[in-house]
């Protein structure tokens, strides 16, 4: 994680990009802003960080060359040289302008901020921050006037709403640098022009990563229909697999198999299922990494362990799916579960 207790805003650049398929402009001031006073200062670092909790980073990413990915080049530009900052601002809100045309999207001020102080492990990193408003909210104002009162309304910008955000780290030994962000209207496809087509960022394959794409590929496995087991079956490979992560400190695949997958046939089910799904998907997978409790917590409410039979019943399976039965009865038509147990509790 990333401490920012010591974080100083150094320089910020605003600028208004707009929609280019609604034939609106890209506006770019002509120097930095002005803050007056500490507490507007802060209220702007609230703003700008306090979204930023996730454990989630990424890299910047380019097809042959990351030094060809736009971003990271003005970025680094600005690490190696701040007096560039103002220049490099413009720049990347230029580029900011050219993915700005889905009709979705709307137009909004861009900020490009520099911090400085931010703790990582126990270095002390620059970072660039860049951060875009898209909506707006209305508060009311009421304002005291003699022996009466007067209210009015105004639109603007709620602290506590960050629409979109990316904080770049100067992490020296992270190559594409070391990238954390912030999209609260990434609900359709249209809004991914952010991490996709603006910053072009992969993530980063630390523990985390591997935590939350191994629990991925035993949630995928468990629905999938190629998969030899029975959907009792399916669901407890799903529940041994979150039962490890939260157990284990440290993964290991042959004693994740031996625990979890069990059965022979299963095991080859899942390799052979492992192997397609992490190629499809481009997923690195290492063979042996630290357990991140955040990441097993996020994933462990994607897991089904429950059974539904029609509107009538619900199976939930922990453990023990060997001691239910599936089948077919002839006479009544339908299909049936049996269930055997020792003690009713």
């Amino acid at each position: 994680m990333i401490n920012f207790a010591n974080t100083k805003l150094e320089k910020i650049a605003v600028h208004k990009v707009g929609n280019k398929s609604k034939d609106e402009d890209l506006k770019l001031s002509d120097s930095l802003l002005n803050i007056e006073g500490d507490f507007l200062r802060d209220l702007l670092l609230q703003y700008f960080l306090k979204p930023f909790t996730s454990e989630v980073f990424f890299h910047f990413n380019h097809e042959t060359d990351v030094n060809l990915n736009e971003v990271y080049s003005y970025s680094k530009k600005i690490f190696d040289d701040s007096t560039t900052f103002f220049e490099q601002s413009q720049n990347i809100a230029k580029h900011l302008f050219q993915f700005s045309d889905h009709p979705k999207i709307n137009a909004g001020e861009f900020y490009v901020v520099y911090l400085q102080n931010c703790t990582w492990g126990e270095d002390s990193i620059d970072a660039i921050g860049l951060f875009k408003t898209e909506n707006k909210d209305t508060f009311l104002k009421v304002k005291e006037e003699e022996s009466n009162f007067k209210i009015e309304y105004e639109d603007g910008i709620n602290i506590n709403k960050l629409d979109k955000g990316c904080l770049i780290f100067n992490a020296k030994d992270e190559p594409g640098f070391l990238v954390s962000i912030v999209d609260n209207l990434n609900k359709a496809q249209q809004a991914q022009y952010w991490k996709d087509d603006f910053l072009k960022l992969k993530p980063r394959e630390d523990s985390h990563y591997q935590t939350q794409k191994y629990l991925e590929v035993c949630k995928k496995f468990a629905k999938d229909k190629a998969n030899p087991l029975e959907k009792r079956e399916k669901i407890e490979v799903a529940n041994k697999a979150i039962i490890y992560f939260m157990d284990k400190d440290t993964f290991n695949p042959e004693e994740f198999e031996k625990e979890v997958i069990v059965k022979p046939q299963a095991m080859e089910a899942f390799q052979n299922f492992k192997e397609r799904y992490t190629k499809e998907k481009e997923i690195v997978l290492a063979d042996e990494f630290d357990i991140v409790e955040t990441a097993v917590k996020k994933e462990r409410s994607k897991f089904k362990t429950v059974i539904k039979l029609d509107h009538n019943y619900q199976i939930h399976i922990q453990n023990g799916a060997e001691l239910i039965e599936n089948g077919w009865d002839e006479r009544r038509g339908k299909k049936y579960y049996t269930l055997y147990y020792d003690v009713e509790k």
